[in-house]
């Protein structure tokens, strides 16, 4: 049988994460995750996979499996289950934090299938293996899928944190090894952090960076952190408790985070440590308010305070805010315009260093000790920008895998194995950005972000004309209306030759018999933008505009 392993999203950018297994038996998919934008990419609001391949090959596509519960692997299941009722396998933290988003999103009676951290179980008939791994949030795992040529094993997203008892974070490398020594055809593993040396931990902890900041603070302390980084934001609460100070949680999510893991029994919150918000006055001194957010809306959210904006929370020259959050690709513009505000207000910041405090993201050493764990026949680097992939590829070199052996992949591209041999990479499936602008609104091609685009560079004319409905005789106009692309003054001769553009236009194809309102006007807006090119070097977007009106025999509209 034939083994064939793509992804839909996730390779060459940071996000997006979503890789897929087909056999005989079927489709499964990995993660579903969202991307944040880049700074050109005017009014997105989040990027998605393109689910059109698993849409046309739906009657085998067997379901989808959630390594954890990020958004960069499950922020897009929302948008999958509008387009096919699939059902979803996950851990228990996830499944219940992926059912209130999904509930959020008007999504009725999704299929979720709660399966353990650690265990065995099947979709279809397909047989696959679940390992606990390491993360910064409770639930994260790993999956290896069981084929006639061995396991396709995905590591996910990982540290090795040997000190770590906690059964709901922790990882056994026995089961590990298990895996490994029966046999493991291709290993996913993340890249994005693979040029760091060493292994991750002990130094993605902040306590370290975080206690000194407090104890020096002379008033209230305000922390911006990502939510997503629950053993962080532990790491902050269990240091509040130590030094004595109440946290004020001023996001409502993170307040039913907690909650939700307290029920689980996967944590609980020390007594006495919340602020209740009826308790909450902005004239405390000795508390912590910790302010939380995903991705580049923890900045949002705590430039939203800098600015005064906040109904809740006022900034005091005395207060010292405290950075927790690392910077993050898609998040730059945002964290760098929250520092300037807070600057502004006079209070004393702290941020961390990147080089000192790590993402809770495999390192060097951690991708080592996997690699020499599973010992796959094939690697496959996965989940970071490609110079990562490429660092990674080279760890597996040092660990004695042949270049051969390596596979880098495209998104989209696909590699097929046949009787345990790689047999070529050359098949691509067709991918489209799907850009989300704030809502629902899926624009696959693009046109939309073309047009901001083009608004934002070369302006807009706009060419209104009216015309009677049944002789189509021209009775007003033209009227033309240029924003950002010429002072109207200045270019009097392109207009009255763009009015001439439009009447001719119009003329012609009523002489000639073929008028059609819909036709004229992309005829007109290509030769304008011809002659508009042509005149100014612009390429402004036109919008000609023909409005037919009844005319009475009095001559009166």
């Amino acid at each position: 049988m034939s083994v064939r392993i793509f992804a839909l999203g996730g390779l060459d950018e940071s996000g997006r994460n979503m890789y897929c297994v087909e056999m005989e038996q079927g489709i499964i998919a990995i993660d579903a995750g969202i991307r944040f934008p880049d700074s050109n990419q005017l009014g997105i609001e989040i990027i998605i996979p393109d689910f059109s391949y698993l849409e046309k090959n739906k009657d085998r596509f067997k379901g989808i499996v959630i390594t954890h519960a990020h958004y960069d692997v499950m922020g897009a299941v929302p948008y999958l289950l509008k387009q096919m009722n699939v059902p979803i396998y996950t851990a228990p933290l996830t499944a219940e934090l992926l059912e209130r988003t999904l509930q959020k999103s008007g999504i009725k009676n999704p299929i979720i299938h709660r399966i353990k951290r650690s265990g065995e179980f099947v979709i279809g008939n397909i047989r696959m293996r679940s390992f606990g791994m390491t993360h910064s949030i409770a639930d994260n795992f790993g999956l290896a899928i069981e084929t006639d040529q061995g396991y396709v094993v995905f590591a996910g997203e990982f540290i090795l944190e040997n000190d770590n008892a906690d059964p709901c974070y922790r990882c056994d490398i026995a089961e590990l090894a298990d895996i490994g020594h029966k046999g493991v055809l291709a290993l996913m593993t993340e890249s994005s952090c693979a040029t760091q040396s060493g292994y991750t931990s002990p130094s993605h902890r902040v306590t370290g960076f975080i206690e000194p900041a407090m104890n020096e603070a002379p008033g209230r302390i305000i922390i911006c952190a990502y939510s997503q980084n629950f053993s962080r934001i532990r790491e902050i609460i269990e240091l509040c408790a130590k030094l004595k100070k109440r946290v004020y949680f001023y996001n409502e999510d993170m307040k039913e985070m907690i909650r939700i893991q307290e029920d689980l029994g996967y944590y609980r919150l020390p007594e006495g440590v919340e602020l209740p918000s009826a308790s909450f006055s902005n004239s405390l001194d000795n508390i912590v308010i910790l302010v939380t957010g995903q991705g580049h809306r923890a900045f949002r959210c705590m430039n939203r305070i800098a600015m005064k904006e906040d109904p809740t929370i006022e900034l005091r020259p005395e207060d010292t805010v405290i950075v927790a959050a690392p910077i993050v690709p898609g998040t730059e513009i945002e964290a760098g315009i929250m520092e300037n505000e807070l600057y502004r207000e006079d209070v004393t910041l702290v941020t961390m260093n990147p080089h000192t405090i790590k993402t809770v993201h495999a390192s060097a050493e951690d991708l080592k000790t996997i690699m020499y764990l599973f010992k796959p026949k094939y690697y496959i680097p996965v989940k970071g920008q490609y110079r990562a992939m490429l660092a990674n590829a080279h760890l597996a070199t040092e660990m004695g895998i042949m270049p051969d052996k390596i596979v880098l992949l495209d998104n989209g591209q696909v590699a097929y194995f046949e009787k345990g041999n790689l047999k070529s990479c050359t098949q691509d499936i067709p991918l489209d950005e799907i850009l989300i602008d704030g809502d629902d609104n899926l624009d696959v091609a693009g046109f939309v972000l073309k047009d901001r685009e083009s608004l934002s560079t070369d302006g807009v004319i706009v060419i209104g004309i009216v015309c009677d409905f049944k002789t189509k005789r021209i009775i007003g106009g033209p009227d033309i209306q240029s924003r950002g692309v010429f002072y109207l003054k200045d270019a009097d001769y392109i207009v009255k030759n763009i009015a001439v553009m439009m009447e001719d236009i119009i003329v012609s194809n009523v002489e000639n018999g073929t008028y059609d309102n819909l036709k004229a006007r992309v005829e007109a807006r290509e030769k304008i933008q011809r002659y508009v090119l042509r005149e100014t070097g612009k390429r402004p977007m036109i919008l000609p505009a023909i409005l037919e009106i009844n005319v009475d025999p009095s001559g009166d509209y």
